[in-house]
């Protein structure tokens, strides 16, 4: 692990923890818990052994009023506006209060208010960063681009077709230049560019401001199928994952490929997520290895390797927190996983999902748009599973109304709306029921 992930040394980590649990163990003698206090200072090989003492409480209580500023600072550290912050808030901190009220609805108050349909399996889902536009892909090798105004201005039509692209209509774009299924899409960050990836081996970029064109109007051309996509912040590179294990980062203006110089830093199968970090330091990437890898966005090097990071099954899913110091991983085990990168371990599992044991499909996990809401849909049941992201305590199941797998699901950047995307061959938009026609 790179040096600069952690905000101290290891050997002083180590140091510093081994001085907080003495604080703890003096502080249990201290309160009379005694027996508590004998059974950590055994845990912890406590030596010399602790005496009572009254400072780690004197600690905590002068650490408490700083703690409010050093939040706001991570919070300014985000680059959200005012009016972001207000909406969806810091997002998750274990360092801060874990005991934090959820302002957000919960995943299952949302309910569908629109449904598009392909002619083959859908597999792909995206939204832009502004959340007011979605993508679909199919196996069709078709794509459209829906508005999300217009979606909810049909809320009480759930039932219309949508294959005329017309005034008001949600399709705005239908979009024909694959040859083989869409396996994957992400909008441009600052630019009305839709990029796409495909069994055919392209990534096509298309620009939707152009209500013309349904053809992409440039091609990166690959020799394996693309299986995942993510753009840099800045939008100048994207980074593409393959049935090959070696992670490919290309120049979008010259299509120019680069890949690591050192092979043992590839993984060891297809890849299967791949995820720049919001402020583009790191992107992350998982394979059907099992193995989750943090990689250098400059030097294009791997600087940590989870193994086995879901007991040895596939990695389906990796995504990071706003803040950059989670990762949020799913696997066919059925688990969900949040990584804390300054540590390198699993500071939290969501379980519960998958009650037939392992996913015979992938699938994403992901967080709502506020991260106080960690999102699985179960295959066996086709609905969706959903976790305090804090604590991990399970919250009411939200059937999917499809009638096969959920191949894709990606929420709303900035509001309380996610699409699903299914082999039934529909996707399914949906929205937080009150907000509906407010």
């Amino acid at each position: 692990m790179r040096s600069d992930i952690n905000n101290c040394k290891p050997e002083m980590c180590i140091k510093n923890r081994d001085h907080l649990y003495r604080l703890i163990i003096s502080q249990l003698f201290y309160d009379g818990h005694s027996t508590i206090a004998s059974s950590l200072a055994a845990q912890v090989n406590a030596d010399p052994p602790c005496s009572p003492s009254d400072r780690l409480m004197s600690v905590v209580t002068k650490g408490l009023q700083h703690e409010t500023d050093r939040q706001k600072e991570s919070e300014q550290a985000l680059n959200l506006n005012p009016i972001q912050q207000m909406l969806i808030g810091p997002g998750i901190d274990l360092e801060f209060e874990t005991n934090v009220m959820c302002t957000a609805p919960e995943p299952s108050l949302y309910e569908t208010v629109y449904v598009t349909s392909h002619k083959g399996a859908c597999r792909a889902g995206a939204f832009s960063p502004d959340g007011q536009l979605i993508a679909t892909g199919s196996s069709d090798a078709s794509i459209k681009i829906l508005d999300v105004e217009r979606m909810l201005a049909k809320a009480h039509d759930i039932g219309s077709t949508d294959n005329q692209e017309g005034q008001g209509h949600p399709v705005i774009r239908t979009l024909y230049d694959h040859l083989e299924e869409v396996t994957c899409l992400e909008f441009h960050p600052n630019k009305p560019i839709l990029a796409s990836g495909s069994r055919d081996c392209h990534v096509k970029l298309f620009d939707y401001s152009k209500t013309s064109v349904k053809k992409a109007f440039k091609t990166i051309n690959d020799v394996e199928p693309i299986t995942c996509i993510s753009f840099h912040p800045l939008g100048d590179f994207i980074v593409m994952g393959t049935n090959s294990p070696v992670i490919r980062l290309y120049d979008i203006n010259t299509v120019q490929c680069y890949v690591c110089s050192l092979p043992s830093h590839q993984h060891t199968g297809p890849v299967t997520s791949i995820k720049y970090e919001p402020s583009a330091r790191y992107f992350v990437s998982s394979s059907r290895d099992g193995s989750i890898k943090l990689w250098d966005a400059v030097s294009n090097k791997c600087v940590n390797t989870f193994e086995k990071a879901h007991d040895g099954s596939q990695v389906c899913s990796v995504t990071f927190s706003r803040n950059g110091k989670y990762i949020l991983s799913s696997g066919k085990d059925s688990l969900v996983k949040l990584w804390e990168l300054s540590t390198s371990r699993c500071l939290i599992a969501y379980t519960g999902a998958g009650t037939t044991g392992k996913q015979e499909h992938r699938t994403q996990a992901l967080f709502n748009h506020t991260e106080e809401y960690v999102m699985f849909p179960d295959e066996a049941t086709t609905s969706l599973c959903a976790w305090n992201a804090r604590n991990a305590s399970r919250q009411q199941l939200l059937s999917l109304g499809h009638n096969g797998p959920i191949r894709s699901i990606v929420h709303s950047p900035n509001s309380a709306a996610f699409l699903t995307c299914s082999d039934d061959f529909r996707a399914r938009f949906w929205y937080r029921k009150h907000l509906i026609g407010a």
